[in-house]
């Protein structure tokens, strides 16, 4: 969506922010501490492979999930497909459509063919019962996303798993820092995949982490990530260049040692817009799960009947602002090329909740390129577009 002049006429001649305020601008805390480790690494002259900075980085991430292994990664959608084929996937997967594309990218790349699910409205979260709908002789794994940093449903997940002798995997890239039932996000199924993408809380400039618990797994993951070499450098079948650099590791390390202060920051932003959207109708800011998230993202639901405008419109008058927001994720993946052009091989049922969803969802800026000002200034034009919810229409449509 293009940044247009709709609705000023309503809020005022000139942006609210003269400078953008974006959806997942990078977080650095203690650019010092990144600076002395890269520093390190240049004086060791070891700046890849297997270097001591991913070596921490990988066994604080291992800690942090609360499991044996973590093999880091130069991004998360690399790390997707390295473990697809350390799990030798054939034929089908199912996955959740309200997700970003990689997720289905990285089957595709593989071979695999992914097949849509439909998402639980209340927790945008993958519908196991329709899941089960979708498991065939063909199927052969089954992937949650944990939406936004909210845990999937693992446990039932696991079950139909454990039914079909498929193995379930998570696309964990909004999750690290989340719990459920007292598990960290990352020790569930048989492995899970990070993002340290440069638009998450934690990154790494651009990485990602695959972990388990699965010892065998582990070593083909391993293997595959270094050109398909095992020990002694010995080659033992097909791999990649997958491996995380030093100097992400220096980010990474260093934005994981501020992980408290980084969710205690997002989840002081959450309480701010909870309270600046509480009298705004038509409005709701979507809470994260009922247990310990992260709060990495601010996500607010749009309803065009009680607010006057719908999620779009809105979205329009905030761009306008230089209030630069996403719209997680809309279209879905089933309404992207390539899988829209064969909607009976990618998603044989309808996917009503996810369009749904879809249609009304906006993400708003959090992190710590945000002061609370920025969030009441937000909360204030979300207040007046509503209010003024006929003019500002008026003024889209002759926009």
């Amino acid at each position: 969506m293009t940044s247009t002049s709709a609705g000023l006429a309503v809020l005022g001649s000139t942006p609210a922010f003269a400078e953008p305020l974006h959806v997942g601008r990078p977080n650095v805390l203690d650019p010092e501490r990144v600076l002395e480790r890269i520093k390190g690494a240049l004086d060791r002259r070891w700046l890849t492979s297997f270097g001591p900075l991913v070596k921490e980085f990988e066994a604080r991430i291992a800690e942090t999930a609360g499991v044996r292994h973590c093999i880091a990664t130069c991004n998360a959608s690399i790390a997707l497909q390295v473990l697809i084929r350390a799990l030798g996937l054939r034929g089908e997967v199912v996955l959740p459509s309200f997700t970003f594309i990689a997720t289905a990218h990285t089957l595709l790349w593989e071979g695999v063919t992914p097949v849509f699910c439909d998402i639980d409205e209340k927790t945008g979260n993958i519908d196991p019962e329709h899941a089960r709908l979708l498991i065939n002789e063909r199927t052969a794994a089954l992937v949650g996303v944990h939406l936004w940093g909210n845990p999937a449903p693992v446990g039932p997940l696991s079950e139909l798993a454990a039914d079909h002798c498929i193995p379930l995997f998570f696309d964990s890239a909004h999750a690290i820092g989340s719990r459920h039932l007292g598990r960290p996000v990352g020790s569930f199924g048989t492995a899970e995949v990070f993002s340290f993408h440069a638009t998450k809380f934690i990154n790494s400039f651009e990485g990602g982490a695959i972990v388990t618990d699965d010892d065998q797994l582990a070593a083909r993951v391993r293997s595959i990530h270094n050109y398909g070499r095992g020990e002694g450098e010995h080659v033992s079948g097909i791999g990649t260049n997958a491996k995380m650099t030093e100097v992400a590791a220096a980010m990474g390390l260093t934005s994981l040692e501020n992980m408290p202060a980084l969710i205690e920051v997002n989840r002081s932003h959450h309480l701010r817009y909870l309270a600046g959207f509480a009298d705004v109708p038509g409005v709701r800011l979507r809470d994260p799960a009922p247990e310990d998230a992260n709060h990495q993202y601010v996500v607010i639901e749009v309803e065009a009947e009680q607010a006057g405008l719908t999620r779009d419109e809105l979205a329009a008058v905030l761009q306008a602002e230089n209030v630069l927001i996403r719209t997680h994720f809309h279209p879905g993946c089933h309404r992207t090329e390539p899988y829209v052009r064969d909607p009976r091989r990618h998603a044989p049922l309808p996917l009503p909740h996810s369009e749904a969803l879809g249609e009304r969802v906006i993400s708003l800026p959090t992190g710590t390129g945000v002061g609370h000002p920025d969030v009441d200034r937000v909360c204030e034009i979300v207040r007046r577009a509503t209010a003024s919810a006929p003019l500002v229409r008026e003024a889209l449509r002759t926009e």
